[in-house]
């Protein structure tokens, strides 16, 4: 997990679309082009799941043609319909307002942090910055983000789980979503959990499954994705004391860094169910494979990114695929965007210099969203 770079470019060089029979077989396509297909492609590859794992999602499993957190796992036409009713919610309008709330959120956690030598940018920074304003986002209880972090991990990290494990969890944080709806149907507010209360699809509203499922998706992909990113770009500047000399002197810089980090570190790999038989690329495919989309793996793609597997961190051409491809392209990237910029911003103000601790303690995730986790930072 902590070096998959080299392992990426020996499958673009020799086996592009690469293939396991592990969990029912699954299909690793690693170039730019590849994974591009399939992200384009709705008509051969569905996304009624998008996390890969030992069992196959049923017909019974997902409620139809909702998936089980739209719109992410629905597929068009209904897509359409799920993504337009959360745009509005994600409008850079909306979330350039949040600035200084993030903003004093990073400065929160940093004072938290108080005078010591060796911080931990992972457990102590990272991930606290996006779980804060998902809390806000959602309005749900302060006291509970712990078990914001629980969730998103009962998500991603439950690939082995049985099926029985797999519907206990879900039917306990199912009841702790039931408690937060009842919670804003007694006591409406200004908040995005009030906002799908209100919404409606072709003159009613949405039914159950609907609202706990895009509150499902907003925890999962607004938390663990950026979390991950933010440590990641801190890890890189532990390690990289020119990039961090340059950010702090060249403050302009942080926009075109933004997107370099990104791309360099993108933390997510989307899965796709084969829709249906048929030949990919020479590859026999068949329906219910899994596809994983690695968006990190085209990110390093020498056809699309001239000195792909260097950090450059004033590159001005950088179409990266961070936030995916499609229809399916991430809803919330200008509040990921915003909440990476200021994070990096916040921490470099406080400290302007900084090294790894001990590499040999740094952690990685598993799974489809890759990011430091441990991260010892010395900070004096």
């Amino acid at each position: 997990m902590n070096n998959p770079y080299p392992i990426w470019e020996d499958l673009r060089t020799r086996c592009p679309v690469a293939h396991t029979d592990r969990y029912g077989g699954a299909w690793f396509p690693a170039t730019h082009e590849l994974v591009s297909r399939v992200a384009k492609d709705t008509e051969n590859f569905t996304s009624r799941s998008v996390v890969m794992s030992n069992l196959r999602p049923t017909d019974e499993d997902l409620p139809a043609p909702i998936g089980i957190a739209p719109p992410i796992t629905s597929d068009p036409p209904f897509h359409a319909i799920a993504r337009r009713l959360v745009l509005p919610a994600f409008a850079p309008g909306v979330v350039n307002a949040l600035e200084p709330q993030i903003r004093a959120l990073c400065n929160r956690l940093l004072d938290d942090m108080g005078d010591a030598a060796v911080v931990n940018g992972g457990t102590q920074f990272a991930q606290y910055i996006p779980v804060g304003v998902i809390q806000q986002m959602l309005g749900f209880p302060l006291e509970d983000i712990e078990m914001f972090l629980q969730i998103v991990i009962d998500v991603l990290d439950s690939i082995d789980s049985t099926a029985e494990d797999r519907q206990a969890t879900a039917d306990k944080n199912r009841a702790y979503f039931e408690k937060q709806i009842q919670d804003h149907v007694d006591n409406p507010r200004d908040d995005f959990t009030t906002y799908l209360l209100n919404a409606e699809i072709a003159g009613g509203k949405l039914e159950l499954d609907h609202v706990i499922g895009t509150m499902v998706l907003t925890l999962v992909a607004g938390i663990d994705t950026t979390w991950s990113a933010i440590s990641s770009s801190l890890w890189h500047l532990a390690q990289n004391p020119d990039d961090l000399a340059r950010l702090v002197n060249e403050p302009e810089l942080m926009d075109v860094a933004v997107e370099e980090f990104l791309r360099f570190y993108a933390p997510v790999t989307m899965a796709r169910l084969v829709a249906k038989d048929h030949d990919f690329n020479g590859c026999p495919m068949k329906k219910d494979d899994w596809v994983l989309l690695g968006f990190p793996a085209a990110n390093r793609d020498p056809e699309v990114f001239e000195d792909a597997d260097k950090f450059i961190i004033d590159r001005r051409e950088n179409r990266h695929v961070a936030f995916g491809l499609g229809i399916h392209r991430c809803a919330g990237s200008n509040l990921a965007r915003l909440e990476l910029k200021v994070a990096i911003q916040e921490f470099i103000k406080r400290y302007p210099t900084f090294t790894l601790e001990n590499p040999s303690e740094v952690t990685f995730s598993p799974g489809q969203v890759r990011g430091a986790r441990n991260l010892p930072i010395r900070v004096k």
